[in-house]
């Protein structure tokens, strides 16, 4: 039996179809380079519990992504409500006096100090102080990072 140019021509048009309505992947970020990142020119985002410097975000050679940014916190502020992180984060603090919850366990340390917060751990950062709190978050997300 011979094939059916119509039936041929009604393929093609609705495999077009189907490909046009299935937007493309964005192209993956392109790793992180090695970099310095002087904190004199990190540019300071205030907001109302304090400020935010974005320092690096992306993927690298071995991570899904690597992430840090600086929090300041006024006196008496918080990170938020206790919420829970799929990915494993360490926070060094720079300034001041932080109290750290985790899994409803607290401990309140000062400058030098460092947290780490495992995956899926229920977390919170107070500044337990009278003056600002400076702390320097670090998360890494692998192929093992909880997607939920």
């Amino acid at each position: 039996m011979k094939p059916k140019p119509l039936l041929f021509a009604a393929f093609a048009a609705f495999t077009t179809m189907l490909s046009a309505q299935s937007p493309t992947p964005p192209p993956p970020a392109p790793n992180l380079p090695s970099a310095v990142f002087d904190w004199e020119k990190l540019a300071v985002i205030p907001n109302e519990k304090g400020a935010r410097r974005d320092v690096f975000d992306g993927p690298t050679a071995t991570l899904d992504k690597a992430h840090c940014h600086i929090t300041t916190l006024k006196p008496g502020e918080n990170s938020g409500e206790p919420r829970k992180h799929l990915q494993e984060e360490f926070i060094v603090i720079k300034d001041g006096s932080i109290e750290a919850t985790h899994d409803g366990k607290s401990q309140t340390i000062g400058p030098g100090s460092v947290i780490f917060f495992a995956a899926n751990a229920v977390t919170r950062l107070r500044n337990a102080g009278t003056t600002p709190a400076t702390y320097i978050v670090f998360y890494f997300y692998t192929p093992l990072t909880p997607k939920s």
